[in-house]
């Protein structure tokens, strides 16, 4: 086998940085859920047991609301999206906070917190098995494991960076990293978090309907989410797509599975 040396000038390195095409690469993994490989610099172990952590920390910083109504609709949803998707190996556990804040959240081990505030404007359990999908779609799509090693990787790249620049005689200070640390932010992790939260809507839109919930449900409640973001900023400067592409890319999943 012949290794060929590839050579780069000051300027390729800087604007492949930039641009976030210049990050060290290795341990990739496919994910079938996907149905494509991710970035694999963490391990599964690694994240479970700082999911626990986190977990924990969060159980003892939040409130959790003891109030049955709010707990018996959120157990039932969710253990119906667990019964029906084919995602019991894990110990799932669904949490209501005591906030008027509209979220939710999930960790990879599983666990699920849905806040008081968000629970109050869904009407109907598709609303609730809207969000559950979603969050169960990010735990099947190891997004937090990628997103971890993307960052890793970046910092790889930009430590890389600055060796091979230093070597040219280019004086590698601290705003030059700042500068590139900006590009790879813009060039790769943010784009990458929205992927991740299309994906997660793909595929939490097929697990509520494989537990019997309609996809119009779906649709109705982020067209509801819509109106709350109206202050929202750029798309290109966010971690979440914008309301207007992600209810649209979702209308386009719905069609091309024929749900109904």
């Amino acid at each position: 086998m012949t290794i060929r040396k590839i050579s780069m000038s000051r300027r390729d390195i800087v604007l492949g940085l930039a641009a976030g095409t210049i990050i060290p690469v290795s341990g990739c993994a496919q994910n079938s859920a996907l149905g494509r490989s991710q970035l694999q610099l963490v391990s599964q172990d690694q994240i479970m047991m700082l999911s626990q952590q986190a977990w924990q920390e969060a159980l003892q910083r939040e409130r959790v609301l003891r109030d049955p109504r709010y707990n018996r609709r959120l157990q039932r949803v969710g253990a119906n999206m667990v019964a029906r998707t084919g995602m019991s190996d894990l110990d799932w556990e669904f949490v209501v906070i005591d906030s008027d804040q509209v979220n939710a959240w999930v960790l990879p081990n599983g666990k699920v917190a849905f806040y008081r505030g968000i629970l109050d404007i869904m009407e109907e359990d598709g609303h609730i098995a809207t969000v559950m999908g979603h969050e169960m779609g990010h735990v099947a799509g190891r997004h937090a494991a990628e997103r971890a090693s993307q960052q890793r990787a970046s910092q790889l790249g930009l430590q890389l960076a600055g060796a091979v620049l230093q070597q040219q005689g280019v004086n590698f200070n601290e705003d030059m990293a700042a500068a590139l640390g900006v590009g790879v932010t813009y060039g790769v992790i943010l784009p990458y978090s929205r992927q991740h939260e299309f994906e997660a809507d793909r595929l939490g839109v097929d697990y509520m309907v494989t537990a019997g919930y309609a996809p119009h449900e779906a649709l109705d409640f982020w067209l509801a989410m819509s109106t709350l973001h109206r202050d929202a900023s750029f798309e290109f400067m966010s971690t979440h797509p914008s309301d207007e592409a992600r209810i649209s890319a979702m209308r386009a999943h719905i069609a091309a599975r024929g749900y109904s």
